[in-house]
């Protein structure tokens, strides 16, 4: 059983913790960087008795630590202290259509253990979330750590999500789970904040944070069944007001005619480029009974010259909405990612060849258009990083710093 205190579920930063707290400190420890308390209190411009304060209080959190021993410039050597990562874990948790993946990682992101199972969305929340809560005890009783070290569980669901309250809404292809309070769910086994959010935010999340971490300005494109973006702006997911941001599928497109989309409109980037559309179209021209998005990879995979025709113009019809995006937002990088992703440099080059003849010229000087480094661990990567942004936030620290009190 960890000695650590609890880190609670926050809100306002309580009134009664005196500004700067111990999570002004903590932040600029939160790099891994070891640091001494002359460095800390000359970064923060605070008294070096408060700086040590606020150390004892990270310590005592067991959020900071010792960390090896700083030359001497004459005299006892002055201590450094770090990120101690290993102090709490965390549950990274991707539920897709029909999979299911989760990891345990430490407060750096590094993963301890991870499980998955192909689990159909359409089981119900019961059952998906009962799946969940009983891998995250054999992933905690794997790895030796307790139910009390475990600090919060993330979780990416495959449809619009109301982030704030962790509720789906109005999900298409989640029966059952319309408005569903999944973080109270999950509380009923283990009493840490839950946060929710859907797949494509997750994605961009985990494929920002461990490959491109440098970049504030960045999408990631989920092109599978739907098609959606992810949108990061100045270093945060943007959600809009009703966490609907990126819903690029049911843009409408030139080529789109009037063309069905399950959404009720017709036209839509969705009912053109997904990959039931593009099995659809195939069938119709070779023949074929292609069901699947794998069935049509091996098809654009072999070589044949129709299946590359068509993901090239989904990758065109992508583009088209993609142009409008880069005009709009102004990217460094569009990370292409989703089942069909693995068309490889087909469907890129239909993308590449739109964006950059249709946005603007300086829009597009440095912009970049590449493939998934993350792939299918994407979602589930981004779902860690979500819950430790949670534990390691300002508001957190300020809370547990009051909580020793």
């Amino acid at each position: 059983m960890s000695s650590f205190p609890a880190l609670p579920w926050t809100g306002a930063r309580p009134s009664t913790v005196p500004a700067p707290g111990a999570s002004e400190v903590f932040q600029l420890l939160r790099d891994g960087q070891p640091r001494t308390r002359a460095e800390l209190a000359q970064l923060t411009g605070l008294a070096r008795s408060t700086v040590a304060s606020r150390v004892d209080t990270l310590i005592r959190l067991g959020l900071v630590a010792p960390y090896g021993g700083a030359a001497s410039t004459g005299g006892r050597p002055p201590s450094l202290f770090a990120l101690n990562p290993g102090a709490r874990v965390v549950i990274g948790a991707d539920l897709g259509a029909t999979h299911a993946r989760v990891i345990l990682s430490d407060l750096s992101g590094t993963e301890l253990d991870s499980a998955q199972a192909d689990l159909p969305i359409t089981d119900g929340p019961e059952r998906v979330l009962g799946w969940l809560t009983e891998t995250i005890g054999a992933l905690l009783a794997r790895t030796g750590r307790s139910v009390a070290e475990l600090a919060a569980i993330g979780i990416g669901l495959p449809g619009p999500v109301e982030h704030e309250t962790g509720r789906p809404m109005n999900p298409p292809i989640m029966p059952g789970w319309d408005r569903i309070d999944v973080p109270a769910l999950v509380q009923r086994s283990y009493s840490v904040p839950v946060l929710v959010d859907n797949d494509v935010n997750i994605m961009a999340l985990g494929e920002q944070r461990f490959h491109w971490p440098d970049i504030t300005e960045f999408m990631f494109i989920k092109v599978a069944t739907g098609i959606g973006a992810g949108i990061i702006s100045s270093g945060s997911i943007q959600r809009g007001a009703q966490g609907t941001a990126g819903d690029l599928g049911h843009v409408r497109v030139p080529r789109g005619g009037e063309v069905w989309c399950r959404c009720g409109n017709t036209g839509c980037l969705e009912a053109l480029a997904g990959w039931p559309a593009l099995a659809a179209a195939l069938n119709a021209e070779t023949g074929l009974t292609l069901s699947s998005s794998a069935d049509v990879i091996r098809l654009v995979r072999s070589g044949d010259s129709t299946a590359i025709q068509v993901i090239r113009q989904a990758g065109r019809d992508i583009g088209d909405v993609l142009a409008t995006c880069v005009n709009l937002t102004n990217p460094s990088v569009i990370v292409i990612g989703g089942s069909l992703a693995q068309a490889g440099e087909h469907l890129l080059a239909g993308i590449r060849e739109v964006v950059y003849r249709r946005s603007l010229p300086l829009a597009t000087e440095h912009l970049r258009v590449v493939p998934s480094l993350a792939g299918q661990r994407a979602g589930v990567l981004g779902a860690a990083v979500m819950a430790i942004a949670h534990v390691l936030s300002p508001e957190a620290i300020e809370a547990a710093s009051a909580a020793l009190t």
